[in-house]
């Protein structure tokens, strides 16, 4: 793992926090360091704070992704504007946390990424809590034999090159925007509760007051929005997301 955050305090005591939970932990101070130690040693996954002096994390995110590095990125981030999350979601980062932070929310998050990007074979599947008011027996299940495509309302998902399309429009996706619109694709029509999305693609509920969905929703309709079309991700109130085409 790499680790990139200026304030030295911080820095070291989380380096310490990952060691003791089990990460070979590579700690820096800057940008510049980062992105040198990430091309000598590729690390399975960056941890970076946003606001570093010279290059920040955003910028760094930014040349990785523009090299094809598709290692998971978690973002540290005192700003909480939502603005400030989605930026980070631009530049290409999976993840983020907002300081001040428990250490325990980024152990979560962190496994949650490399649950992720682990090889299908070493991925197990995880079982899934039925939405409020649609029984377990209807909710998508993942196949024991591997998809290749998945079809819904106008989209078209390629499971294997991790690609989507709607209509005839391409869209350039995160590793957790395709995987958020391949649980909505899968369960078209139905009402996915907040708890059941992100146990499906955090592996973790972090509470009623985290805006995490709600940021990456909203992303992701950015995306798949075009005027004089449909909405597509619609919000149930109090319950959480669905996607149809009216």
């Amino acid at each position: 793992m790499l680790l990139a955050e200026d304030d030295r305090a911080i820095r070291h005591a989380l380096e310490r926090a990952l060691t003791l939970e089990g990460y070979r932990v590579t700690a820096v101070a800057d940008g510049v360091e980062a992105l040198a130690q990430a091309h000598r040693t590729p690390p399975d996954v960056l941890v970076l704070d946003v606001m570093m002096p010279g290059i920040d994390g955003l910028q760094v995110c930014r040349v990785l992704r523009a090299e094809g590095n598709r290692t998971p990125i978690l973002m540290l981030t005192a700003l909480v504007e939502t603005a400030d999350r989605i930026a980070g979601l631009d530049a290409g980062a999976d993840d983020y946390v907002v300081k001040p932070f428990d250490v325990e929310e980024v152990f979560a998050r962190l496994r949650a990424l490399l649950r992720r990007t682990a090889p299908d074979e070493q991925r197990p599947l995880r079982s899934v809590a039925a939405p409020t008011g649609v029984p377990a027996s209807h909710l998508a299940k993942e196949p024991a034999v591997p998809e290749r495509q998945l079809t819904a309302a106008g989209l078209r998902m390629d499971l294997q090159a991790r690609r989507v399309w709607r209509g005839t429009r391409e869209l350039e996706l995160t590793r957790t925007e395709f995987e958020l619109l391949e649980l909505l694709v899968r369960n078209a029509g139905i009402v996915l509760d907040h708890s059941t999305i992100y146990d499906r693609i955090w592996g973790y509920d972090f509470g009623p007051g985290s805006k995490n969905l709600a940021v990456y929703v909203g992303y992701l309709r950015r995306k798949l929005d075009e005027p004089g079309a449909s909405q597509l991700i619609h919000t149930v109130r109090g319950v959480g997301y669905v996607l149809r085409e009216d």
